[in-house]
């Protein structure tokens, strides 16, 4: 949400600007729900679908690598119940015991593999996200701003800004005219048949969330 927090931050700054120069007569004003706009628009669907398929091969990736270093972890399990067999020679003991301490440090150095490389590669999948959504929000925005210029609007809010207390930057706006509808139906007018708006986008592509940041990490 912090980027589309910026946008707005900009059109409540031009809205003070402007209302203290405003010339004679009535300004035209617009609203839009930028939020939804991202939300609904079919390339921010299509964008989730590519991150969730990434993210699900890597955690396939995690997993095949737990599946090694669990099987290693198995045979170390059998070497350590021979070490304190009883029955065992001595001599054989040594072997082993040597045979562990190798494997060992096998399991130790694949688990610092595998979590290097999960972490690696989900840093590189969130930076892709976020600077995939950039664009997208990029693009929304050029059109806000078309769509301003071409019906002569004086300014444009955003009204589904928030405030850093979490309080919409505009709760009243007089005579201002919804375009939120209408900028969708541009936006997905040439979207694929079977391009919906995914449930999971649920909120704006500002820093990473918390979920996103894990990642595929939930295999560590």
């Amino acid at each position: 949400m912090t980027i589309i927090r910026r946008i707005s931050a900009l059109f409540a700054a031009l809205a003070l600007c402007g209302s203290a120069v405003a010339q004679e007569g009535k300004l035209k004003i617009a609203t839009v729900d930028m939020q939804q706009l991202f939300k609904e628009y079919h390339r921010t669907n299509e964008a989730q679908k590519e991150i969730n398929v990434e993210r699900a091969r890597i955690q396939k990736d995690n997993n095949d690598r737990l599946a090694t270093i669990r099987e290693l972890d198995n045979q170390l399990q059998t070497m350590r119940k021979q070490l304190e067999d009883p029955t065992i020679a001595q001599s054989k003991k040594e072997t082993v015991f040597n045979d562990w301490n190798v494997k060992q440090q096998e399991g130790i150095a694949l688990d610092r593999e595998r979590r290097e490389f999960l972490t690696r590669r989900n840093q590189l999948l969130n930076e892709k996200m976020v600077q995939r959504m950039k664009g997208i929000l990029e693009e929304i925005r050029k059109l806000v701003e078309e769509k301003a210029k071409a019906e002569d609007y004086d300014y444009v809010f955003d009204k589904s800004g928030l405030s850093t207390s979490q309080v919409p930057f505009f709760l009243y706006t007089k005579d201002a005219t919804d375009i939120t509808a209408v900028l969708l139906k541009e936006l997905n007018k040439d979207a694929p048949a079977e391009s919906k708006p995914s449930e999971d986008v649920s909120s704006g592509p500002g820093s990473p969330s918390s979920e996103d940041a894990k990642g595929a990490g939930d295999g560590q």
